[in-house]
């Protein structure tokens, strides 16, 4: 009898102590290798089976397929590698086919293609889970709120780009996803719509959700064909869309954009009545003019330059603070002492010195985003318009802020961290602040300096300015900018350096001579680079001989008073 205690007691400490899902996972893979999934196999790893079925609230046969899966994977596994682990045929093994569809709808697994159902991997966040011994949980999708919806439709919309679904398959889950949250006002005005064909909600919904989720108001085609089944329903779309014959334009709910008054025919955006009424929860400022676009750090290009040496030690000092480690480490230290936490920086010199290029570089190399702001669209014409403008800005970047540092959004070993917010050529709002104000316009601009001023003094996250002129930048702002670069024009042997950056087949000789003859910024050689390539194209290499590149610098400014130092 005590024996028969003692093997009890054997057989519930296997699995429940000590036992944690990678070691039951792994002791499946072992077990189940060739096995065929024999009795005998089965018999020998039913406790780990169970064990991590329930963890996941999946069958057995589901739970060993899934294992299985994570030894092939996580990327791309297919039918034929779990018909070889297993050692069965291909007719055996596509009878789990339906296992596998559940375990994909439990989102253990995933498709790859929505249209080749025969390759899977494993989710980011399911392999994330078990690394801390805990099973993927489905995120909350009842009960939710309009904020938390849009969460939801933001990773529906993903797995569409990332081919992971149909859709029809998306247009199912967004019904089941607004039938489980009826008490969310989006989904209230959305039913009262009564927008019956699938495309045109798919469409609606791609319009909110980039709206909301992406802050993209500016809409192409190229945004929209994964929504529709085939090419042919996707041309029809255009041609209505083009020529505003679209139900969704009819009805009111899209728009063409304007550029200068003028509807483009290939650029759409929700209306405003849409915005206010659709999207009342969200809050949306629909008055804010789009003043700032944000290009990811992986779409930057990389690019070499050229500083004088001072320019480039300070350069490259800025950019180690701005590493994340680095800055992380710095922004948790001013905390602590009481210290603000923001880094304001001011850019300084003539124009083509790599003000604007260098804070693309640094956005580039230190992995950030960059929020660039069009500083001419602040000014609204529209008295009042322009305060809403800067402090719709400023939230705007305190939200990406806060969602890189509460949400830290991953993939694999990348995490997207703080951005860049840069106000390129801001001479116009931070210079000197006028006094005794009387105008209209003069009392805007005064406001709008004083919003910025008071934003700087709570800035969290990274702020470059730049700007040709200082002589009139107010001494409000100057105390504000933390790092002050002032660039300056390349000297020669920077400029013969540039020279041949910019155009490789020139040779040491001329590129000195044309470094020494001619004062240039690096924008001014990029512009006469340019001209050359296309002359290249247009007559061959021996237009690009000296006397024409000299013919170029002379022509470079437009009263071609040039600085020549020597002749020719």
């Amino acid at each position: 009898m005590s024996k028969k205690v003692e093997t009890k007691v054997v057989k519930r400490t296997k699995v429940e102590t000590g036992m944690t899902l990678l070691r039951a996972i792994e002791n499946v893979v072992e077990v189940s290798r060739n096995s065929k999934l024999k009795a005998e196999a089965k018999a020998e790893m039913a406790d780990e089976v169970r064990y991590i079925a329930e963890r996941f609230g999946i069958t057995e046969r589901q739970a060993i397929l899934f294992c299985i899966c994570m030894e092939k994977g996580p990327r791309r596994v297919d039918y034929d590698d779990l018909a070889n682990h297993l050692d069965v045929s291909n007719i055996r093994i596509l009878s789990y086919a339906e296992d596998i569809d559940a375990l994909v709808r439990r989102r253990l697994l995933r498709y790859r293609d929505a249209k080749d159902e025969d390759c899977f991997d494993i989710p980011v966040p399911v392999i994330k889970a078990l690394k801390h011994n805990e099973a993927y949980t489905l995120p909350q999708r009842t009960g939710l709120d309009c904020f938390g919806l849009f969460e939801v439709i933001d990773q529906l919309y993903e797995n569409l780009s990332d081919d992971a679904t149909t859709p029809q398959a998306l247009y199912d889950e967004l019904k089941d996803l607004f039938d489980d949250n009826q008490q969310v006002g989006f989904v209230k005005k959305l039913k009262e719509a009564s927008i019956r064909r699938r495309d045109d909600m798919l469409l609606l919904l791609l319009f909110c959700h980039l709206l909301v989720n992406k802050e993209d108001d500016d809409i192409r085609f190229g945004q929209m064909e994964n929504i529709f089944e085939t090419g042919a329903d996707f041309n029809n779309a255009k041609a209505e869309l083009r020529n505003g014959e679209h139900r969704l334009m009819r009805d009111g709910f899209i728009e063409h954009r304007c550029e200068d008054g003028i509807a483009s025919p290939t650029r759409f955006k929700l209306t405003e009545a849409t915005k206010r009424h659709l999207l009342a929860e969200m809050k949306l400022n629909t008055t804010e003019e789009k003043i700032a676009d944000v290009i990811r750090a992986k779409d930057l290009t990389k690019k070499e330059m050229f500083y004088v040496e001072e320019n480039r030690s300070q350069v490259e000092e800025l950019q180690s603070f701005l590493m994340p480690e680095k800055y992380a480490e710095i922004r948790e230290r001013m905390k602590k002492t009481g210290f603000r936490t923001g880094f304001a920086c001011l850019f300084y010199g003539g124009p083509g010195t790599g003000k604007t290029e260098t804070a693309y570089q640094l956005a580039r190399e230190t992995g950030r985003d960059i929020m660039i702001v069009d500083v001419p669209q602040i000014k609204s014409k529209w008295v009042g318009d322009s305060e809403k403008n800067i402090k719709a800005l400023f939230d705007r970047y305190r939200e990406l802020v806060r969602k890189s540092d509460e949400l830290r959004i991953t993939n694999d070993e990348f995490t997207r961290d703080s951005p860049i917010l840069l106000f390129n050529e801001a001479d116009a709002i931070i210079g000197i602040r006028k006094q005794g104000a009387q105008s209209a316009v003069d009392k805007m601009e005064n406001s709008i300096q004083n919003i910025i001023l008071q934003e700087m003094e709570t800035l969290d996250g990274i702020m470059i300015a730049t700007t040709n002129l200082t002589e009139n930048l107010d001494s409000a702002f100057e105390r504000r900018f933390l790092y002050k670069i002032k660039f300056e024009k390349p000297d020669a042997s920077v400029r013969q350096r540039l020279w041949q950056s910019m155009m490789p087949t020139l040779s040491d000789a001329d590129a000195h001579v044309l470094a020494t003859g001619y004062d240039f910024s690096g924008g001014q050689i990029e512009n006469i680079s340019r001209k050359a390539t296309i002359n290249t194209i247009l007559h061959g290499e021996e237009c690009n001989d000296l006397a024409h590149l000299t013919s170029y610098c002379n022509a470079e400014r437009l009263d071609n008073k040039v600085t020549r130092k020597i002749g020719f």
